[in-house]
């Protein structure tokens, strides 16, 4: 019974590196569509929220069968309830992808917005990256460096604002395309938020307290 249920549990594992690798491809194929404005980029990200969506319905069946069919213990019981509680996250991720490509026919990059917008991109991704295999791993280290990671995400964001309040400053007329830039790097830094709470699962799922409830 119980390698049954150890072989289950690394599907999870595998199920779980598959929905971030969709999160990660979502979001750099999002950034290169805003970066290079190419909307077939673009839609290769609307369409994989649509893969994370699946993704999402099938490792949370496979959860529900883990708890169901496998009497797990303690220890079993976190880490199946933190991968429930990852992939609402994870698929978040995915929604925000989307919805930064689908902004992608309005807006125009300046360069030092799109370097730096460019930069959050990439510090997303890494941190999806990391927040994921922090569980398969179960790295209690590499789950805590994501959280550092998000205050890098978050000093870029406010960066990314005070230059397009400055492009607003200089011409008003720009105004509504500023307002869809800052829009684009709000949900790059929500993705790094979703990517934190992800990270926060990890920790509760090794030490069994929450860095949220410490």
């Amino acid at each position: 019974m119980r390698n049954k249920f150890e072989e289950q549990l690394e599907r999870l594992h595998v199920e779980l590196i598959q929905m971030g690798a969709l999160c990660e491809d979502g979001i750099s194929a999002a950034a290169e569509a805003l970066l290079q404005n190419n909307p077939d980029l673009a839609q290769t990200a609307i369409d994989a929220e649509r893969e994370i969506d699946q993704k999402e319905r099938e490792v949370e069946n496979l959860c529900i069968k883990l708890l169901l069919q496998q009497q797990p213990v303690a220890k079993d019981l976190r880490e199946i309830s933190a991968a429930l509680k990852m992939i609402s996250d994870l698929e978040r991720i995915g929604d925000q992808a989307s919805d930064i490509a689908e902004l992608v026919p309005y807006v125009h990059l300046d360069e030092g917005t799109g370097l730096h917008i460019g930069d959050m991109a990439r510090a997303v991704i890494r941190m999806v990256t990391d927040s994921v295999d922090s569980f398969v791993k179960r790295d209690l280290d590499l789950a805590r460096a994501v959280y550092a990671a998000d205050d890098k995400v978050d000093a870029l964001f406010d960066q990314v604002k005070r230059e397009l309040i400055g492009l607003i400053a200089q011409d008003a007329s720009r105004g509504e395309q500023c307002m869809d830039l800052l829009m684009v790097a709000k949900y790059l830094e929500r993705i790094g938020d979703h990517a934190t709470n992800v990270a926060e699962w990890v920790e509760y799922s090794i030490t069994n307290v929450h860095p949220d409830k410490n």
